[in-house]
């Protein structure tokens, strides 16, 4: 192992910009990437760039019909016509769009690689988890799916079982979908329940083709859970699953849309919870894995507040150096935060919450709440494939 944990970044994945006005602006990467630096977390790991992922990696997922779309619309903006599900609102056409979606995916896949050869044992890419891209088209801001594109990548160098979780407040629906018939991948997702938000799916019932049932696990959150409900459904659902599949690797996607200030989505989830699951991921990782940890970002749309600290906090759990919550944000990023967007920034790394919840299995069921007859409808539908009581 010649080193424990690395970053992906290359300042060009700030090209993947959807333009004024759009949700996932841009300057989400580039004030996490300033904080990271701002805390001195680029000292304690590696932090390295990879190409672009080309036309043969791209393939892994996506058809090669899209890809082609993708370069044309990339080329010609103007002749994206919602085809393919680009030139939408969501997914407007911007000049460079392949360049940039492909640098991200490239991100991700080194950051696989990297892991699976041993060259080190965690690595994170927060520009990447764009986990709603299709094998055929583009969704929900989402060209190139980079986290299923790593896991790919992870089974073309031979791993033969890989666990993939998903905490963004939207169902991972394009990774679920793309391993969808694969027994060697198990995708656990979750998401603010489908009836309230994109892309409403995700449901406890989606388990799986024959060939890979219990492959999908998903665990659909009734809108407004906190963190304590929040922190209860992981534990019900993730630690147990995991240690069944018993994965080479673990690849994470720690979307910040979870939080309670986020505008598109209806969890009230505090930037504290979103620290302790990434730790509790981190040491899944360290469990049942070997180490070998694959940590990714995706939403997150407070994009001053929130995403920038919660991306932080994830590569300070990475790097082994986890920044205590009560740390000073420092001042120097607070004046670069006002002037990139005229905002003042938050001053802790902290929304001063102190997470507690209660065990599933310890504490017992409760049949009249709602958040438990989400996690007993997701245990009942897998747990069984898996040897284990629901």
């Amino acid at each position: 192992m010649s080193g424990r944990a690395q970053l992906m970044w290359d300042e060009a994945v700030t090209g993947y910009d959807f333009g004024p006005g759009h949700p996932m602006d841009p300057v989400r990467l580039a004030l996490t990437m300033r904080l990271v630096e701002a805390l001195g977390l680029d000292r304690a790991l590696r932090v390295t760039a990879a190409p672009a992922a080309g036309e043969s990696t791209l393939r892994l997922v996506h058809r090669e019909d899209y890809i082609t779309a993708v370069r044309a619309a990339s080329a010609d903006p103007a002749s994206a016509d919602g085809s393919y599900g680009i030139g939408t609102a969501d997914v407007p056409a911007f000049p460079g769009m392949h360049d940039a979606s492909a640098l991200i995916a490239g991100q991700s896949v080194a950051a696989a690689e990297a892991v699976w050869r041993g060259e080190v044992q965690h690595a994170v890419n927060f520009a990447g988890g764009l986990h709603h891209a299709m094998p055929g088209a583009a969704s929900g801001f989402c060209v190139y799916n980079d986290a299923a594109l790593a896991v790919a990548r992870l089974l073309e160098l031979g791993a033969e079982r890989v666990v993939y979780v998903d905490v963004d407040v939207h169902h991972g629906d394009g990774v679920q979908a793309a391993f969808w018939e694969d027994p060697r991948v198990l995708t656990i997702s979750l998401h603010e329940h489908p009836s309230t938000l994109f892309p409403q799916t995700g449901w406890p019932e989606e388990t799986g083709a024959p060939s890979a049932e219990g492959g999908a696990v998903n665990v659909a959150l009734p809108a407004g859970t906190g963190d304590a409900g929040w922190l209860r459904a992981f534990h019900a659902v993730v630690p147990e699953l995991v240690a069944a599949f018993r994965p080479q690797v673990l690849v994470t996607q720690h979307g910040a849309d979870t939080h309670f200030e986020d505008p598109l989505a209806h969890l009230a989830v505090s930037l504290d919870a979103q620290r302790l699951i990434a730790g509790a991921c981190h040491s899944l990782a360290h469990e049942h894995a070997d180490g070998r940890w694959v940590a990714l970002g995706g939403g997150g749309y407070a994009v001053v507040d929130v995403v920038p600290r919660s991306w932080a906090h994830l590569v300070a759990i990475a790097a082994g150096t986890p920044v205590a919550p009560e740390t000073a944000v420092p001042e120097e990023w607070r004046a670069d935060v006002y002037r990139r967007t005229r905002q003042s920034g938050p001053h802790r790394m902290t929304d001063g919450s102190r997470p507690e919840w209660k065990d599933f299995v310890d504490s017992g069921y409760d049949p009249a709440d709602r958040l438990d007859q989400a996690i007993l409808a997701t245990r009942r539908a897998v747990f069984p494939a898996h040897g284990l009581l629901p």
